[in-house]
């Protein structure tokens, strides 16, 4: 049963008699008399204990505990929150031909902050040079093409550098991803190298958000594990890249069972879900856009490639209409529509629905 926590003023009552009641006669207790401010005094430190408990009560589970008592669930159940990581890449520069880039030298731009990895000689033509962020997180994931500056100039190189490639910043991981990992680690206890536990393991990856297993998918011994990046990729739609692909391999070729004959690493591939939305109530850009946002996060989800039930092999997810509707009706400024769609199915095993065209008549 539920306790419910008194107020403050209740609480005052309950001191004021309890206090009344060891008084001779019983008497009440005039107002600023020494008794009455002696209990009410001791009525504030229990209000205080009771909001103390209150708020402890919700830090000892994980669905409910803030930051710090998260860290330790995941301390004990897992490796702890996964840390940000540092963005790599390339950078070109121009200059005179012989001049060294040294090791150290900062670059910035784009709201971050770099430094080159290795000394560099400058050539004929336009150079190379890798470069780390030094600060970890997305903010030193940019863009191919964009420009950085070197923080104090080198005779002979020019100010200006390109961007060829900046990625693999991720943020520290969000209390939202760590209890979602938390609790599936509760729920699902590792089973010796079972479906679920390759999604564990999968996840563990920083960056990695989503993830599924298909065993058997070619053939028995076989398993077949898909994953997204739905934020360090969110420009590639989340998809995972080559090198992403690459990594989450390596990293779970060290926890894998060795017993697994074959056992593939790979990206889903988008299959957009395009429909038809006529008669809508009210059909202005904004209510368009809060359509889209809607069925995106409802694709979110729902999607997903083939994957493992009850350790059994189901195939890619088919999208319903019925789902495309009740997301769309659940848009903001939405009051009615006719949806034209049928349900989707996917054509292969590693098909993940995403968003396509919507067409309004």
């Amino acid at each position: 049963m539920p306790f419910a926590i008194p107020t403050l003023p209740e609480t005052r009552a309950l001191s004021r008699d309890f206090l009344a009641a060891y008084l001779a006669g019983g008497a009440d207790l005039p107002p600023n008399s020494r008794a009455r401010v002696l209990s009410d005094g001791n009525a504030g430190l229990a209000f205080g204990a009771y909001q103390f408990i209150a708020r402890l009560a919700t830090e000892f589970l994980p669905d409910t505990a803030s930051a710090e008592f998260l860290d330790r669930w995941a301390n004990i159940f897992l490796n702890g929150r996964q840390a940000a990581t540092f963005s790599e890449g390339s950078i070109t520069v121009t200059g005179v031909e012989g001049t060294f880039v040294p090791v150290g030298t900062l670059l910035a731009g784009g709201g971050a902050s770099f430094e080159v990895l290795v000394q560099t000689t400058v050539g004929d033509t336009v150079t190379p040079v890798p470069i780390r962020a030094t600060t970890a997180g997305t903010a030193g994931n940019l863009v191919a093409g964009a420009a950085l500056a070197f923080t104090t100039a080198i005779a002979g190189v020019d100010a200006a550098a390109l961007v060829v490639s900046l990625s693999g910043g991720v943020d520290t991981e969000s209390d939202a991803s760590l209890r979602d990992r938390v609790l599936e680690r509760i729920r699902k206890p590792p089973m010796g190298g079972d479906a679920d536990d390759y999604v564990a393991w999968a996840r563990a990856v920083p960056g990695v958000t989503r993830a599924w297993t298909s065993p058997g998918e070619l053939g028995p011994g076989s398993v077949t594990l898909r994953f997204m990046m739905d934020d360090l990729r969110a420009d590639a739609g989340g998809f995972p890249t080559a090198d992403d692909v690459a990594t989450v391999q390596t990293y779970m070729d060290e926890r894998r069972p060795v017993a697994v004959q074959d056992f593939i690493v790979a990206a889903p591939v988008p299959e957009p879900i395009d429909f038809t939305i006529t008669g809508l109530s009210s059909n202005t850009p904004g209510t368009r856009t809060n359509i889209a946002a809607s069925v995106a996060t409802m694709l979110r989800e729902k999607a997903a490639p083939a994957r493992a039930v009850n350790g059994t092999r189901v195939p890619a997810q088919t999208i319903y209409a019925a789902w495309v509707a009740e997301a769309a009706m659940a848009a903001v400024g939405v009051d009615h529509f006719d949806l034209a769609m049928s349900d989707h199915v996917m054509p292969y095993n590693g098909a993940l629905a995403v968003l396509g065209e919507i067409t309004y008549a």
